[in-house]
């Protein structure tokens, strides 16, 4: 098994926004400052973060995303062929103007509030072409920063169909089997640039897979004509081709239900999925997330096939209190009875700031929470 892929601790991805980068984006924002004033803002954040992360004892390190207005970006900002415009900091503050901590992001009667995850499914208007390897860029400067090996996290295909107005798009893509060839054929120069560059572990964020298990979710895709056995199918198979090749890359891919501002967006546990995503999946590290009874119990890990590690995300991001070591212990013990503590580590259950508006904790939850993370996997596997 690759080294990285062994690793006890780990976290997601995003780290909440300090409040000197928040503002510099404003002004960047209002046109006050230029990107390179902005850059340096950011630069000085990243090296903060990583740190910070260090200090703590963190085997793998992220940028904390503190370039990224949103954990799609890593997609969005890097591909040419959809028309939309440039985002912005106030964007995603008013997208959960009025929102509360802990809610469903959707409303009973189907509809969608502001801040959905796929409440703004986007056409093209040419066939997609990797523009910028965005995701190249941010991890040059992180592996200048860093000691530690730093991972880069990607959003994965199944969640980029999902927010694909494939029929308003016919007339650039027949099908959806050809639009995500297109997907896997862009994320793959991706892949490929940080493979070059010296990044040895990426993450595909994939929090539409929990939508298979959401009736809402699956009701919306029938509602638009879609087969959900058929999606499901068809993202599994785009996911293994990302990988394919990468020999040395370790390959994690992150499942969640939803994390912003503190809500949740799915729900549903993994026994549905579980069998073909432990089994079909070819990533060497399944980043689960188990901090709310949502996600239902351990049972499903009794699939993970050998030489495969799950993360168990027992850490809310999205609460201040915080967890208890021996709490933890218990729950990885009984994890422990469905697949081998060795093929067992534990992390955050997301990220802590998905988009730039962040979680409704504080800096110090976050770093104490990191802190539990890491004392927690000392305490069990050493």
């Amino acid at each position: 098994m690759k080294e990285l892929a062994r690793i006890r601790n780990d976290v997601v991805g995003s780290l909440l926004r300090p409040a000197r980068l928040k503002e510099a984006r404003v002004t960047y924002d209002d046109g006050k400052i230029t990107l390179d004033q902005l850059r340096i803002t950011e630069d000085e954040g990243i090296r903060e973060a990583v740190r910070l992360q260090e200090q703590l004892g963190l085997d793998v390190v992220t940028d904390g995303e503190y370039r990224r207005l949103n954990f799609q970006d890593s997609f969005g900002e890097s591909v040419s062929g959809y028309d939309a415009g440039r985002a912005t900091l106030d964007f995603y503050e008013h997208r959960v103007e009025g929102s509360r901590p802990l809610q469903r992001w959707e409303i009973p009667n189907g509809g969608e509030v502001k801040g959905t995850a796929v409440s703004q499914r986007r056409p093209v208007v040419a066939r997609l072409g990797l523009a910028r390897n965005v995701p190249v860029e941010e991890y040059r400067f992180l592996s200048q920063v860093a000691r530690k090996p730093g991972k880069v996290a990607l959003i994965g295909p199944d969640r980029i169909s999902q927010r694909f107005d494939w029929q308003n798009s016919r007339a650039v893509y027949a099908d959806m089997d050809e639009f995500m060839a297109d997907v896997v054929r862009v994320e793959r120069e991706i892949i490929s640039g940080l493979a070059q560059a010296g990044c040895r572990y990426v993450q595909i964020d994939a929090p539409g897979y929990t939508a298979y298990v959401d009736p809402p979710s699956l009701q919306a895709m029938c509602e638009r004509g879609e087969d959900p056995k058929e999606n499901f199918s068809r993202s599994l198979k785009a996911d293994n081709r990302l990988l394919e090749g990468f020999d040395d890359v370790t390959f994690g891919i992150h499942l969640c239900r939803g994390n912003q501002r503190s809500m949740w967006h799915r729900e549903g546990t993994y026994d549905d999925i579980a069998e073909r995503l432990l089994n079909e999946l070819k990533h060497d590290r399944f980043l689960f997330e188990y901090d709310s009874p949502r996600a239902g119990g351990f049972e499903p890990l009794r699939f993970l096939p050998k030489g495969k590690v799950v993360v168990l995300g027992l850490v809310s991001t999205k609460v201040p209190q915080m967890e208890k070591i021996d709490d933890l212990k218990r729950r990885i013990d009984e994890a422990s009875k469905y697949a081998p503590l060795d093929q067992l580590a534990i992390s955050p259950q997301c990220g802590f700031s998905s988009d730039v508006v962040g979680n409704l904790i504080t800096e110090d939850d976050q770093k104490r929470k990191l802190e539990i993370v890491v004392e927690t996997a000392r305490q069990v596997w050493g």
